[in-house]
């Protein structure tokens, strides 16, 4: 009873919060909201914030034009206060060169969070201009943010980076659910969870305690669910293929300095055929060595010693899999400004037999937006390539050889569900080079990983995850990693392949099943609708 006065007391603070103390409220909450994403996973904090979202909500309705300008400013204070410590190691990447970027620190930490606050901010004026009465307040936010995050994800080449439905990924049994709905379903599932437990100070309810209760019920089932599938799907492995992945632990200023290429290439040759224990041969033991992203600080294939060298490293019947940045076909004599983000596939012979180039570049990473003009004002990305890199005009499938097909990802192009994998052309394992150096030894990694194993959990597919300073990583198609190397950690990471799962339900119907979700859920905010008096 007295816990019941308290939470009401609580609420009631909240909804009645004006002025500075109610853009308090939603930057703390949104603030403690991160910690549901990983490293931390402490998802059951979003039982205490996102109830305050609900009465943030509530409290608007005292404002003008119904309470929508109220709850937008409501939903950008909680944004901002959510997405500043979830992407705070962005500053990172701007102290890697600090005499040019250190002074765009500041922008860049507070810059993007406000940018995708507004994504919030939408989300709760949608919600407050078809906020109903009752428990289907709940469904209402829960729709409205799926629809905004689902923009944030797409909206100028989009940016899903810690949507919520990634809150309920860990435990893994928790992440199977993602089969059947993807991560927008899993977002509309998260908040509606989380937010449930607003009603319980609803006082003219007859059973205030059934959302939460029919929200603990969906929890459980997800559970049972996931642990269902993760006990009657154990990893298998396909026969005959041996990973090896490299992770160099390079520094940033060396992977981008030319004059360090021989350094680089000596610290890579010997890595990659260094002995992990009594019985091993080195690369002799891989039918696969995988380098990470970018990994050179010259074009590959316009250097014939490295190309020999690789030559000499590889065994008969072993391929290399690195990322490199690749140079346009261009006349000779002309002068090379641009480039793309590339991968080769290198034989045992130094032969290129297949190249990938990145399609989803990374905004003021690998272009600016409105280049052409933004250079002219003195701006550049952080690459510092004039006129940004140049895009990959297709997504395929490669072969490998004596292995599956695979589908080559590039960075953060594996945070984009339902984006990479085509239902024509489905790959026998996802192949996910990165460069997370950029962000130091901070949570972006974990995170990126988080997203990535949530593709492969989405699609049923491994993904096999090679990165400059961690975290490397060996996933199967339920999401549960093989082997890992640690962030900071340097060394080589020995697997065999998991094999692929048939096509989930999600890798076949994409969001339709998320679509009927959520238009069930509008149907019933509709009709519990205060109506209008004539």
């Amino acid at each position: 009873m007295i816990a019941s006065r308290s939470l009401r007391a609580a609420a009631l603070a909240i909804v009645l919060a004006w002025g500075w103390k109610r853009a308090a409220i939603a930057l703390v909450a949104g603030a403690t909201s991160s910690l549901a994403m990983a490293p931390f996973n402490a998802w059951p904090v979003l039982f205490i914030t996102f109830p305050v979202m609900v009465w943030l909500i509530d409290g608007a309705g005292a404002g003008r034009f119904n309470g929508v300008p109220s709850a937008a400013l409501a939903g950008w204070c909680f944004g901002f206060g959510y997405f500043v410590p979830g992407l705070y190691w962005i500053g990172y990447a701007f102290l890697v060169d600090a005499s040019t970027f250190g002074w765009l620190l500041p922008v860049a930490v507070s810059g993007l969070p406000a940018y995708l606050a507004l994504f919030t901010a939408l989300g709760f004026a949608l919600a407050r201009a078809f906020w109903p009465r009752g428990a289907t307040r709940i469904l209402a936010l829960a729709v409205a943010l799926t629809i905004t995050e689902w923009l944030r994800g797409h909206v100028l080449t989009g940016f899903p980076w810690n949507a919520f439905g990634y809150a309920l990924t860990e435990p893994l049994a928790l992440a199977q659910t993602a089969s059947l709905i993807g991560l927008w379903g899993m977002t509309f599932l998260s908040v509606a969870i989380f937010a449930s437990p607003a009603v319980l100070i609803d006082g003219k309810l007859r059973r205030p305690w059934l959302a939460p209760a029919t929200a603990l019920l969906v929890l459980i089932a997800m559970g049972g669910y996931g642990a269902v599938r993760l006990s009657q799907n154990q990893t298998t492995l396909v026969a005959e293929v041996k990973l090896r992945i490299m992770q160099p632990n390079l520094q940033q200023d060396e992977r981008f300095n030319y004059s360090a290429k021989a350094s680089v290439m000596q610290k890579y040759l010997a890595l990659s055929d260094r002995a992990t224990g009594p019985q091993s041969t080195g690369v002799r033991d891989a039918t696969i060595l995988i380098w990470p992203e970018s990994a050179f600080p010259f074009f590959l294939t316009r250097e014939g010693d490295a190309m020999a060298q690789i030559a000499d490293l590889l065994p008969k019947g072993t391929v290399l899999i690195t990322g490199a940045v690749r140079a346009p076909d261009l006349p000779a004599g002309t002068p090379i400004t641009r480039a793309y983000n590339s991968i080769y596939l290198i034989g045992d012979d130094g032969g290129i037999l297949s190249v990938y180039d990145k399609l989803h570049l990374v905004p003021f990473g690998e272009y600016l937006p409105f280049q052409t003009l933004m250079e002219r004002l003195g701006f550049e990305q952080l690459t510092k390539v004039r006129g940004g890199f140049i895009p990959g005009t297709r997504r395929r499938t490669i072969a490998v050889p004596h292995a599956p097909r695979m589908l080559p990802l590039i960075c953060y192009e594996a945070i984009f569900p339902g984006d990479a994998v085509s239902p024509d052309d489905r790959p026998g394992w996802i192949v996910n080079l990165t460069n997370d150096g950029w962000f130091g030894i901070s949570t972006g990694p974990y995170q990126h990983l988080q997203q990535a194993r949530l593709r492969a959990i989405e699609e049923g597919l491994p993904l096999v995850r090679a990165a400059n300073t961690g975290i490397s990583a060996v996933i199967d198609p339920l999401g549960r990693i093989v082997a890992q190397l640690g962030l900071g950690d340097e060394g080589v990471l020995d697997s065999r392949l998991p094999a692929a799962m048939p096509p989930t339900v999600y890798a076949r119907v994409g969001d339709i099943p998320t679509i009927v979700i959520i238009l069930i859920a509008i149907t019933l905010v509709i009709r519990q609708r205060p109506k209008r008096r004539n």
